[in-house]
């Protein structure tokens, strides 16, 4: 099994010095990103190119988003220590680790059993542990855990789900990327109960989030 090693830190920190260049400014995001090893959520002949600013495939016709991505949506968050987030398309499982590291209790779905099967061995034995990871329709959310103060969605969507706004938190916030072919990274600020503020941050490319139809 590969390591952790001295030369994977050094990329990491290499990693993060580019996200800066980017425009990523919230220092805890760039420190969970900088302590959490990517290498050990791709198979291990990416381990050369794990650390640089790109998106690999992990199986299931799935990618791993690429570190800027996953920094943004994590920063647009504005996670604080505790909070309870929900994350649709837990994936390789990087982006929960990130969430973890910021000391998130992490609720993540997975519609992709191969994945699921994978990253619930994988997260724990790396010391990442969420609160709860399921495999089911993203669409559909975790009603029997709402309400959620963050909600994050890390695949295109071509509208946003009213299952996931009905379970946020009044005062919390849900990113989510909308659009097919390319994405909007989208922001909503729940403000009360009926009236949700939308912001909006350019476009992203993601695999699309999929509803199951039975």
């Amino acid at each position: 099994m590969i390591k952790d090693l001295p030369k994977h830190q050094g990329k990491r920190n290499q990693l993060v010095g580019l996200l800066k260049e980017k425009g990523i400014f919230d220092l805890s995001v760039l420190d969970a990103i900088g302590k959490v090893p990517r290498h050990l959520f791709l198979d291990s002949s990416f381990e050369d190119f794990a650390y640089q600013d790109k998106a690999f495939p992990i199986g299931a016709d799935q990618t791993i988003s690429q570190p800027f991505t996953v920094a943004f949506q994590t920063q647009l968050l504005e996670v604080n220590k505790g909070h309870k987030v929900l994350e649709i398309g837990t994936g390789s499982g990087y982006q929960t680790a990130v969430l973890v590291a910021l000391g998130c209790q992490v609720y993540s779905v997975e519609r992709q059993n191969e994945l699921f099967k994978k990253t619930s061995l994988l997260l724990p034995n790396l010391g990442y542990r969420a609160k709860h990871l399921t495999f089911g329709d993203g669409y559909k959310g975790l009603p029997s855990f709402a309400p959620f103060d963050r909600i994050l969605v890390t695949a295109g969507a071509p509208e946003i789900p009213k299952a996931l706004l009905s379970q946020l938190k009044i005062g919390g916030r849900l990113v989510i990327p909308i659009g097919n072919e390319e994405q909007i990274m989208t922001l909503l600020v729940r403000e009360s109960e009926r009236k949700f503020v939308k912001h909006e941050f350019g476009n992203f490319k993601f695999v699309p989030l999929l509803e199951n139809k039975n």
